[in-house]
């Protein structure tokens, strides 16, 4: 598999998870939903599968070469590290145009899911009661999520663990944002700003000498979280792409439909035109994260007014949708090339 791919295959690829990585930071955007438009979803489910019991002989075994090889480990590595160049740089980006041009952005994510949609949905011929069935079913759910109302912050690692295993959904299933359901969840704020924060602080530190931070007790406990955070992450990505593995093979076309109904149901999370409602305590005072910022709640949507910004919004859904349109045409051109 490796060896056919190119460098330029291999440079779009790390792209490709700089793309990942920040739409899983983004609630309401799921990163499957990159995966499955730029056409590498069943690839990065199939080599997650891979980390298996096999795998770990091999690792075990010091047969380094073998379980690079048997995991597809090129594709992987290429991938992440994509993703995690993106939490440290396009994802900060992405912050400063949602502070600043939030209503274009979430126009951009609308127009994207919108093309999305239509990807998907294009090549996709066999339309009966049972796909129907989970089409509606898979739009019930994710819409119902997008008006749940969030927890309060739990940093207790047992939660933290379950929170990592929960949030990667947004990487194995599109249409389920793994951001937002740590919004639900409450913890949001704690594991991808605070603990994420901690992080990249501890590490100008230490590059700079300064280990001054170990008698941080704070600084501790977040970078606790976020190790066990992690863990869970990558627990539920492996678990996740077992089971999604075995469902593709088995269940192709409900899994299928099913996904596009996720995808229709998340609209309703990136509905460009919402106000945000700030989260209330107990004694009516907004709850404030470590930095004094409010902690998002939830969102109260309406219909826009026809004047020149909205008219805008519609360019950047328009635009949104031919980023997707666009993917679509350079994977059919690769594969063309390929073939």
């Amino acid at each position: 598999m490796e060896s056919t791919r190119s460098l330029k295959d291999r440079i779009f690829l790390i792209i490709k998870g700089l793309a990942m990585g920040a739409a899983n930071k983004v609630p309401g955007v799921s990163g499957g939903v990159v995966a499955f438009v730029a056409g590498f979803y069943e690839e990065f489910i199939y080599s997650l599968q891979r980390i298996n019991k096999t795998a770990f002989k091999l690792l075990f075994n010091g047969r380094f070469k073998s379980f690079y090889r048997y995991i597809n480990g090129k594709f992987l590595m290429l991938l992440f590290s994509g993703m995690i160049i993106s939490y440290f740089s396009v994802s900060k980006i992405l912050d400063y145009l949602i502070i600043n041009y939030e209503l274009y952005v979430w126009s951009t994510f609308f127009g994207m899911i919108l093309g999305s949609i239509y990807y998907i949905n294009k090549d996709f011929g066999d339309w009966n009661t049972k796909t129907i069935l989970a089409l509606i079913i898979g739009a019930a759910v994710g819409l119902s999520i997008s008006f749940l109302d969030p927890a309060t912050e739990n940093d207790n690692l047992i939660f933290v663990f379950f929170c990592g295993i929960i949030s990667v959904s947004g990487m194995t299933l599109p249409g389920f944002s793994g951001s937002f359901i740590l919004i639900l969840l409450g913890n949001y704020v704690l594991l991808l700003v605070d603990s994420v924060n901690a992080l990249y602080d501890t590490l100008f530190d230490v590059a700079s000498g300064n280990f001054e931070f170990i008698q941080n007790e704070v600084r501790i406990r977040l970078l606790k979280v976020l190790a066990v955070f992690t863990i869970g992450s990558v627990t539920g990505l492996v678990t996740f792409s077992h089971i999604l593995n075995y469902i593709l093979h088995h269940y192709k076309n409900i899994t299928l439909a099913t996904i596009v109904g996720f995808i229709i149901g998340s609209l309703g999370v990136v509905w460009p035109w919402k106000k945000t409602i700030y989260k209330i305590d107990t004694n009516g005072e907004l709850i404030l994260d470590s930095t004094g910022k409010q902690i998002i709640a939830n969102y109260e949507r309406y219909l826009p007014e026809f004047n020149t910004e909205t008219y805008l919004a519609i360019a950047y859904i328009v635009l949104g949708i031919l980023i997707v349109l666009s993917l679509e045409w350079y994977g059919e051109r690769t594969r063309k090339i390929k073939s």
